[in-house]
């Protein structure tokens, strides 16, 4: 098992239980996106962001994040506004 939480700079903060880095990396992706997609920006804007900070973490969370919390270790990374961090539950 697993913990996330991740933060967009004063809008919202949110975190996630589960059994691997695979999923919760999906949920991540998920539901910032949805935020994001629901924030007043222009559509060009939620793909910048999206392309800047969102696919940056969520791709480390699948492979740095995995292989540390598989290792029994924390992760954490942030682009920009976003920041995630995971470690494993005893």
């Amino acid at each position: 098992m697993i913990k996330l939480t991740w933060a967009l700079v004063a809008e919202h903060v949110d975190e996630w239980t589960g059994d691997d880095a695979a999923q919760g990396a999906a949920v991540l992706e998920a539901r910032v996106g949805a935020s994001v997609e629901a924030s007043s920006m222009k559509p060009e804007a939620v793909q910048h962001w999206r392309t800047d900070f969102l696919t940056p973490v969520v791709t480390s969370l699948r492979t740095e994040g995995a292989a540390a919390l598989a290792r029994g270790e924390t992760w954490s990374r942030a682009a920009g506004p976003f920041m995630a961090c995971a470690s494993p539950l005893s």
